[in-house]
């Protein structure tokens, strides 16, 4: 048993790292070029939970929440407020694309790379956040199901 909870250890370690490798190889074509980003905070949020929740929904029985049932109770709990806050960051991001402009944050910088910007970002903010939205939609019901197969079949 401790071999499998110092590899499932290990694993989580692993994901972690890499999930942070992409967080920094996402963010740096924006953050390198504008230190004025007013979309910081959500945009790291989105990226950690869509990479993280994605990576519960599927590969659960190699995750620490494997069989601790108070800790999908919590997971379950906390993914609604989560969406909320998840759904306004998007909102928020779409208004001040529509009304302000990506492009504003991005002035100072030659018309070519400040079309490139405004792509990429637009595309990231959206791409991560939908997808964590979603993520954090179908985790709950990932965790109950996970809940119940662990109380009722001893499995995950």
């Amino acid at each position: 048993m401790k071999k499998d909870t110092s590899l499932i250890l290990k694993s989580e370690l692993f994901w972690w790292i890499t999930t942070l490798v992409v967080l920094i190889a996402v963010l740096w074509p924006i953050y390198s070029n504008n230190t004025r980003f007013t979309f910081l905070i959500p945009n790291i949020v989105f990226i950690l939970v869509f990479i993280t929740f994605t990576r519960y929904i599927f590969l659960l029985k190699q995750t620490p929440l494997r069989y601790a049932q108070w800790a999908k109770v919590v997971v379950f709990l906390t993914c609604i407020p989560l969406v909320v806050y998840l759904i306004q960051e998007v909102h928020a991001f779409q208004v001040f694309a529509d009304e302000i402009g990506i492009q504003a944050l991005f002035e100072r910088l030659a018309e070519k790379e400040q079309s490139r910007l405004v792509e990429y970002t637009k595309t990231e903010m959206t791409f991560f956040g939908v997808g964590s939205i979603i993520a954090t939609i179908l985790m709950p019901f990932r965790m109950l199901i996970s809940f119940w197969r662990t109380h009722n079949h001893g499995t995950t």
